[in-house]
């Protein structure tokens, strides 16, 4: 019977506990005081010259609660009037209370919000105080802001290919903060681009990859000439001169590089479909040019590399006709960014130069400009 009466008191126990666990759990956390934001500015123009800057500055009140919790912060950006849909954050710890957005980043989030450059929009900011599945928000300040076109160059992760080609392709050598670049469009830490390579004689054929434009996390081939990359590894060398197109992948540690030599073919060129005509290489602006060639309208022209269809710059989607003088984005089509086969088209028949830039592979441009 006493053996009875011990497991009762056991059960009665860890019943006990139970409810209070229970007890423990249904606990509502519930808002004492409000919160409130504000900004310093109401309207504020952006600009890519003091990027780094702060654009607007966040002084906070935070939330206080019926229970000791430990809550994060973020403060989400809308436009006005949308009801915070389709809306962006910046997080922050629990113990801040104030933030600056710099110029830079507050374009980018301008840019993920939709605005068009140069055009004032506004939008709303608040204060999210989020403690588990349960959020609190301040009310809402409204600021103008006027985003601006970021310089592709700045707006894309890149790495740098340092190398002995350097000298003749308008860059300065075995020097990481002047060389060519290798981009990321998606800013995934695959890098890819092109670069020039006018020699394989000696050591000029020979480069490295570098980051942060200086030489400290350096990475070079691991030895087995095997398209694998090592840490402080050995030179890579081109086997044949001309313009390469690298692929890198940081995380992955791995590279590529096959000969990308491009010619214009078409229909509105001299040769038509039957032969290209090369471009060439100019280490002055550190483009390809062809500084005359006969484009006749109605005819459509395209690039492509190596005298062969596998690797071709086009426009996106449709065929475009081209303004004298105008650059426009191009695209590679082993890139995934073409849809079909189009080109490109003149309106005025006439001999014009042609420009192919390729040094920012998120951002190919070409221009034509009639002579």
């Amino acid at each position: 019977m006493k053996n009875i009466y011990k497991i009762f008191a056991v059960f009665a126990v860890l019943f006990l506990l139970s409810a209070c666990e229970k007890d423990e759990d249904q606990v509502v956390v519930g808002e004492l005081t409000a919160s409130s934001l504000k900004a310093d500015k109401n309207a504020v123009v952006l600009s890519e010259l003091v990027a780094e800057t702060a654009a607007v500055n966040f002084t906070w009140q935070k939330p206080t609660f019926n229970a000791a919790v430990i809550p994060t912060q973020q403060i989400e950006f809308a436009k006005k009037d949308n009801n915070f849909l389709n809306s962006t954050v910046i997080g922050y710890g629990s113990d801040v209370s104030t933030a600056s957005v710099t110029h830079a980043q507050l374009n980018i989030i301008m840019s993920d919000l939709g605005a068009v450059p140069d055009v004032v929009s506004q939008i709303e900011a608040r204060l999210v105080t989020v403690l588990g599945q349960k959020k609190v928000y301040s009310s809402p300040v409204t600021i103008s802001v006027t985003p601006y076109t970021p310089n592709p160059d700045n707006a894309y992760p890149k790495i740098n290919v340092p190398g002995a080609f350097g000298a003749t392709s308008g860059y300065a050598g075995w020097t990481p903060s002047n060389t060519a670049n290798l981009y990321s469009p998606e800013k995934d830490n695959k890098y890819r681009g092109f670069i020039y390579v006018s020699s394989v004689a000696g050591d000029d054929g020979k480069y490295k990859f570098a980051i942060n434009q200086d030489w400290p996390g350096n990475k070079g081939d691991d030895g087995t000439l095997t398209g694998k990359l090592a840490l402080d590894g050995s030179d890579i060398k081109a086997t044949v001169a001309g313009t390469r197109y690298i692929k890198v992948d940081w995380t992955a540690n791995t590279y590529s590089s096959v000969l990308a030599n491009f010619g214009v073919i078409g229909d509105a060129t001299p040769a038509g479909w039957g032969s290209d005509t090369d471009l060439v290489y100019s280490s002055a602006s550190r483009t390809y040019v062809i500084n005359s060639i006969a484009l006749t309208a109605g005819g459509v022209f395209k690039f492509r590399a190596n005298d062969d269809w596998a690797m071709k710059i086009q426009p996106s989607a449709a065929d475009q006709t081209l303004a004298s003088g105008t650059g426009v984005q191009t695209f590679l089509n082993t890139e995934g960014t073409v849809q079909g086969d189009p080109g490109y088209k003149v309106s005025v028949s006439g001999n014009y130069k042609i420009e192919l830039d390729l040094h920012n592979s998120a951002n190919y441009k070409l221009t034509v400009t009639k002579l």
